[in-house]
């Protein structure tokens, strides 16, 4: 919807751990689309202030969309979802039926028909079902016309040409993050957080030769966790740099130095002053 990449993804839960803002800047409106962490049952400290998160976005929001993808049957932990945002009240709620272009079109019939059965069993009325395909764009400027129909009149809140109100060091923390998630398996994807200790111009580059130096911290909360990270001789860290690298270019606009290092951060998630110290 944004047109550009302002949020990290993996095949991971519980990837999101922070609200991100992304802007659809339309001829007749200017959508916020807000992305929250996802609602779940919290086994950690982390778990339990990512939660308050979402329930605080909520009680911003105009219209709460919850994205169900056709992939997947309908689970535990949609209707759990579903259940409680049943408690909330006059607030338009759109079922967003996501990665269409997996599916068979029967598999979307059932999908839909599936969705419409966990709103009914929850109390929760749609005010909405659309189907989509980020992929392919499917059905995509729909759900921005039915989401800004919804939407309360009132003067545009950010600058027409903005993607995002991240920071620019938060979107490289998270591209690295993004890159650190990619082939690890068990509990170690929630036992990552990357922190940026350092982003700034090469002081002795000419005008027409920038170069971005960025040095960030990767924590995890094991010694054993720390060699999954920097691999054999230092293999996965170069990959995992090499991969956030291209991406942070790309963002930035500018070659960029980076210098990646991985320190523990014992049980991180459950500790209330490494949480504080590592952002949350």
């Amino acid at each position: 919807m944004v047109g550009a990449k302002v949020a990290i993804t993996s095949s991971r839960p519980q990837t999101t751990r922070h609200a991100v803002r992304g802007l659809v800047n339309r001829a007749d409106s200017q959508l916020i689309v807000v992305d929250t962490p996802g609602l779940h049952r919290p086994r950690t400290l982390l778990g339990e202030r990512l939660n308050d998160l979402v329930r605080s976005t909520w009680a911003e929001v105009d219209v709460i969309g919850v994205c169900l993808p056709c992939d997947q049957r309908v689970g535990p932990g949609d209707r759990y979802l579903v259940g409680e945002i049943a408690a909330l009240r006059r607030r338009p709620v759109v079922a967003v039926a996501t990665k269409t272009d997996l599916v068979q079109p029967g598999r979307i019939a059932e999908h839909l028909s599936a969705v419409a059965e966990l709103g009914e069993r929850a109390g929760v009325a749609w005010d909405e079902v659309v189907p989509v395909s980020a992929t392919t764009g499917d059905n995509v400027d729909l759900l921005s016309d039915l989401l800004a129909a919804r939407l309360p009149s009132g003067p545009m809140l950010y600058p027409e040409g903005d993607l995002t109100d991240e920071p620019e060091e938060t979107l490289v923390a998270e591209l690295i993050r993004e890159a650190a998630l990619e082939g690890v398996r068990d509990e170690l994807p929630h036992s990552i957080a990357v922190v940026i200790e350092e982003m700034v111009p090469r002081a002795d580059r000419a005008p027409d030769r920038p170069l971005m130096d960025v040095r960030a911290r990767v924590f995890v909360e094991r010694e054993s966790q720390k060699g999954i990270v920097i691999g054999h001789r230092g293999e996965r860290l170069k990959q995992i740099g090499s991969q956030s690298r291209a991406q942070i270019e790309r963002i930035l606009g500018t070659p960029v130095y980076l210098d990646l290092h991985v320190k523990v951060a014992k049980d991180w998630q459950r500790d209330p002053r490494q949480l504080r110290r590592l952002g949350f």
